[in-house]
């Protein structure tokens, strides 16, 4: 029995063996979005060899600060900064050609190869001018029920996407093109008789079109056979998530979401990345909590300490400008996010926004229709769920000069462990300010 034991058990390792490749980073949010992922990306792009985009669109807001300088990022991946790096717009991304090309041509002013370095794929889906219409009008007639949409035409756009009604990028490259462009605004105006909403669409058109010929001259690619065989050679790919876990229309807090997934499965079909192809996931939060628009939110602060929150970490959203609602952090939330995505390594953000504050909260459990749990339950409305909190030591001290944790309070030191102790999983990674020098590793 030994000796088949043994056999067996050699085989499986030759198996094993013969089957092991390249496999992808994937990055990605786990709170409500604006967690800083654009900084961590931008941190982290000197490791690898691809910064590839999975999922969102331009209501997705990056910011990135160096030099001095603040740069915003909507569609484009945030490793774009750097010259040695390829930068993939993957197919679970929607592209307005109009923002597309503004965003370059903001970014051409520092870098004019750019376009060099910037790959397209041509499955990613185009929004169309009526999307947008569509997407106000919608949301205009919700009323009080409005879900915080950016109006940026995303949703209707990934309507048409899974209705099987999308214009993808590959689609201008046809002679159809223009009739299928036409056939899909037919059906938008069909939909828009339904509103009472006023729109002029010739003067967007013009505009649309041109930027499509501009999105054009990048380079379009077939892009999960690109990642494929940037794999087999051996490269480094990180795949860069836009939003936050708690959006996800799958997981998130239905229905104030986005319309895409958020999560690391996002990188799967996002960019034709097999299951088998991930390694690490990177999971970013903040060390309190924020969230843009309308939807419930357990731990949000009406009080003094809100507003405090919200001022020390200028809470003001990158994409709409709206300000965030601030609250302390939500350890059920975090765990959740943390078992969806499977995440191995986490990187906590905006650690010195706490500094000044004696004591900190930190929500550990829920009381959830009369009885107390510790997970994220179906609904987190405010009539059926209360937050139960645990008080930990804050600090004064200034963090944003830091450069090694040796140098973080002691009571810092001890709001890490006491997140890890409660989720499993190590912080390797803590932000101290905005710029990519204020970030210590662990």
């Amino acid at each position: 029995m030994r000796c088949i034991s043994s056999r067996v058990k050699k085989k499986t390792n030759q198996i094993l063996t013969k089957n092991k490749f390249m496999a992808a980073d994937v990055l990605l949010g786990l709170q409500w979005g604006d967690e800083g992922k654009g900084k961590i990306v931008d941190v982290l792009t000197k490791q690898y060899d691809i910064i590839a985009r999975f999922q969102g669109g331009p209501n997705a807001g990056h910011t990135l600060e160096f030099d001095g300088i603040k740069h915003v990022l909507h569609t484009i991946p945030s490793g774009i900064f750097h010259k040695d790096v390829i930068n993939l717009i993957g197919n679970g991304v929607v592209i307005d050609p109009i923002i597309f090309k503004k965003e370059i041509e903001a970014l051409k002013q520092y870098d004019d190869k750019i376009i060099e370095r910037l790959l397209v794929s041509r499955k990613a889906h185009l929004i169309l001018p009526t999307h947008k219409i569509l997407d106000a009008a919608s949301e205009a007639a919700k009323g009080k029920k409005k879900i915080g949409s950016t109006l940026k035409g995303i949703g209707p756009t990934y309507m048409d996407k899974t209705g099987r009604n999308g214009l993808r990028i590959g689609d201008t490259e046809l002679p159809s093109y223009k009739q299928n462009y036409e056939a899909l605004v037919a059906k938008h105006k069909e939909l828009l008789s339904l509103y009472d909403h006023e729109y002029s669409l010739e003067s967007m058109e013009l505009e649309w079109f041109e930027a499509v010929e501009y999105l054009k001259s990048f380079t379009l690619v077939d892009s999960e056979v690109w990642v494929a065989d940037k794999l087999a050679e051996g490269k480094n790919i990180l795949a860069e998530g836009a939003q936050g876990t708690l959006l996800d229309v799958d997981f998130g807090t239905y229905p104030f979401v986005t319309s895409s997934n958020t999560t690391s499965a996002g990188a799967c079909t996002g960019l034709g990345l097999a299951p088998n192809r991930m390694d690490d996931v990177f999971g970013i939060f903040k060390a309190y909590v924020t969230r843009v628009g309308s939807g419930p939110f357990p731990t949000e602060l009406f009080d003094a300490d809100g507003k405090e929150l919200q001022k020390q970490g200028n809470e003001f959203g990158a994409t709409t400008g709206r300000p965030r609602r601030c609250g302390w952090l939500d350890i059920p939330a975090l765990k959740y996010a943390i078992n969806v995505n499977g995440v191995t390594k986490l990187m906590m953000m905006k650690a010195d926004v706490l500094s000044g504050f004696n004591t900190l909260k930190v929500c550990t459990s829920y009381k959830y229709r009369g009885e107390v749990i510790s997970h994220l339950p179906y609904k987190i409305d405010p009539e059926l769920l209360e937050p139960i909190y645990e008080e930990v030591p804050g600090w004064a001290k200034d963090l944003t000069g830091c450069t090694s944790e040796k140098e973080f309070p002691e009571s810092l030191n001890g709001y890490i462990k006491y997140i890890e102790d409660k989720v499993g999983v190590p912080i390797t990674l803590v932000s101290v300010g905005p710029d990519r020098k204020q970030t210590i590793l662990r």
